[in-house]
């Protein structure tokens, strides 16, 4: 099985998203992936337009929440993405090596149609980064 670790700052809105189309895609194409994701200063809860654009792709966020970064998270990925909100590597508990960073815009505060672009530029890098782990 392969692990995708998606860390943000509060781990409420991208990290989120892109742990639900993970663990839904991998589901549904039948491979062994599971999407995981945390925060260095974890938020108190997930950003409720996020679960709203989620739910209208029929994509469940329920039984999530914010989750903090630990050593044991990092060490057990098999990848480590960051969404581009600039995770402090001095603030960071853990002590990784980021694998990419996604350069997303953050979705807090934003009106839903930008929080939908987001969750499409997410879903698009979800799916080729499943492409790319079954081949």
């Amino acid at each position: 099985m392969k692990n995708v670790l998606f860390v943000c700052v509060h781990n409420a809105g991208r990290s989120q998203m892109a742990e639900a189309f993970v663990n839904h895609v991998a589901k549904a194409r039948g491979l062994d992936v599971v999407g995981v994701s945390a925060g260095t200063v974890v938020g108190t809860q997930i950003n409720p337009v996020a679960v709203d654009v989620m739910n209208e792709l029929g994509i469940s966020m329920e039984g999530q929440a914010p989750k903090q970064l630990t050593q044991e998270l990092a060490d057990s990925a098999d990848k480590k993405i960051t969404m581009g909100c600039g995770v402090d590597a001095d603030a960071c508990p853990a002590r990784i090596f980021f694998t990419e960073d996604w350069g997303l815009d953050d979705p807090k505060g934003q009106p839903i149609e930008k929080v939908r672009a987001i969750r499409d530029q997410i879903k698009e890098r979800v799916e080729k980064l499943l492409s790319e782990l079954a081949a």
